[in-house]
């Protein structure tokens, strides 16, 4: 008996991503044969009107990312927005620099909020001075596509019940291992999850460095939760339980910067995972109610991923213990870090993973081959981080307890270089 389920487990933890990210490659291939009909990112639609457009910009501590960010956005190809900037009580120059782009430009208009509130905050601050009813969110280090706004708009003009519309976040820095190693995680894991989970049904979340609204949506069910750690995981749930629809923009580019250092992209992963956490508690009542079982695959998805990570956590520590002690009479257990037996197959997997999503996303971007080696570095670097993260954030996520406000914290925007 202690063998058949010690057998399971280990079947469990080594065919799981196996089967999932097959599933995500068998998703966003469908999804890619409807993408591939579109022109290119650079000729959008002609749109059947052109409402008013609010490019939201939440600004913490962004006093070096502020201005290049806002000239960009205040250059979008799109005949009718206003640019918001929402100072979040930064404490470093972001005010000033915000105060003096807004006396040249105006269809940029500044919201200084008197203390840090947190990000959630920042964007209904925003929503709420403006009367547009499309909210376009970027993050205050993110450069966006002149062409964004309008292949974002075109989704809410063809489907009134489309509250959200995600686009595809690019990796602005790449000279260093972390930045290169991110490029193809953000093709082969974000992009090409989102695209599958579109075909399938619904987006686990929208992304937070672009993401278009409608606000009477939005409005609907509340804004954004000021007590969740990833407010863009919390809204995209918020939405679709309250029975609307959150496409995927693969053609609505822009261009973010992420962690180059291991303790940046630490912190980073960290509070990603514990606010999926969040989320997962707040929303484990969907399994008991039946209208919304569309839900039920995500919450499915959340639930194994979590039991997953701990029982790799488990695997690791009894592979550690049997060379100093001598364990119950179990099979026979190959390393967790070393690529051997059923672990080649993962990589090699892994590997194929990529190069099918640097096949589709060389529609935006034509020299992704060149990072194509960096992606050996990501089973081990990344698999260990994203896990460890997993199973740290739970246990913090209870003890964090409910209501505390989410505030922001100077992130990492990668190493900075002189000009």
């Amino acid at each position: 008996m202690l063998q058949e389920l010690w057998q399971s487990v280990l079947n469990f933890v080594f065919y799981y991503p196996l089967f999932m990210s097959y599933l995500w490659m068998m998703g966003a291939l469908i999804f890619y044969v409807k993408e591939r009909k579109d022109p290119v990112f650079t000729q959008p639609p002609v749109l059947q009107e052109y409402p008013l457009v609010a490019v939201l910009i939440p600004c913490f501590n962004e006093g070096d990312n502020a201005e290049e960010t806002i000239t960009q956005a205040l250059a979008l190809k799109y005949p009718n927005f206003e640019v918001i900037a929402i100072n979040d009580g930064s404490s470093d120059n972001t005010g000033e620099v915000l105060n003096r782009l807004a006396a040249q430009h105006p269809r940029l208009r500044v919201v200084h909020l008197a203390e840090n509130q947190g990000k959630a905050m920042g964007l209904q601050a925003g929503s709420l001075v403006t009367d547009a009813e499309y909210l376009l969110g970027i993050d205050g280090d993110a450069l966006l596509d002149p062409h964004a706004a309008s292949w974002m708009l075109r989704h809410f003009q063809r489907d009134p019940a489309v509250a959200a519309v995600t686009g595809n976040p690019r990796i602005r820095n790449r000279s260093t291992l972390l930045g290169r190693v991110q490029v193809g995680e953000f093709s082969s894991i974000i992009g090409m999850i989102k695209r599958a989970q579109r075909t399938y049904g619904r987006i686990f979340t929208v992304s937070g460095a672009i993401t278009a609204f409608r606000k009477s949506a939005v409005h609907q069910v509340g804004y954004w939760s000021h007590d969740m750690l990833t407010e863009d995981i919390d809204i995209s749930w918020k939405l679709q339980r309250a029975g609307w629809k959150i496409e995927f923009e693969p053609n609505a580019l822009v261009w973010v910067l992420m962690p180059e250092t291991l303790q940046g992209l630490w912190k980073q992963r960290l509070r990603w995972a514990m606010g999926g956490a969040q989320v997962l508690n707040k929303n484990i009542d969907v399994i008991f109610r039946p209208k919304l079982n569309y839900l039920w695959p995500l919450i499915l998805e959340m639930m194994l991923t979590l039991v997953w990570s701990y029982l790799l956590l488990l695997l690791c520590l009894l592979w550690m213990l049997s060379f100093c002690l001598p364990i119950l009479p179990l099979p026979e257990l190959q390393s967790p870090f070393l690529p051997q037996g059923v672990g080649i197959v993962l990589g090699a997997t892994c590997l194929f993973q990529f190069m099918v999503s640097k096949w589709m996303d060389s529609r935006y971007e034509k020299n992704l081959a060149k990072n194509y080696f960096w992606m050996i570095w990501y089973p081990f670097m990344f698999w260990l981080i994203t896990v460890s993260a997993s199973i740290v954030a739970f246990p913090k996520m209870l003890l964090r307890g409910e209501g505390k406000r989410a505030r922001w914290i100077s992130p990492d925007r990668g190493i900075k270089r002189d000009s």
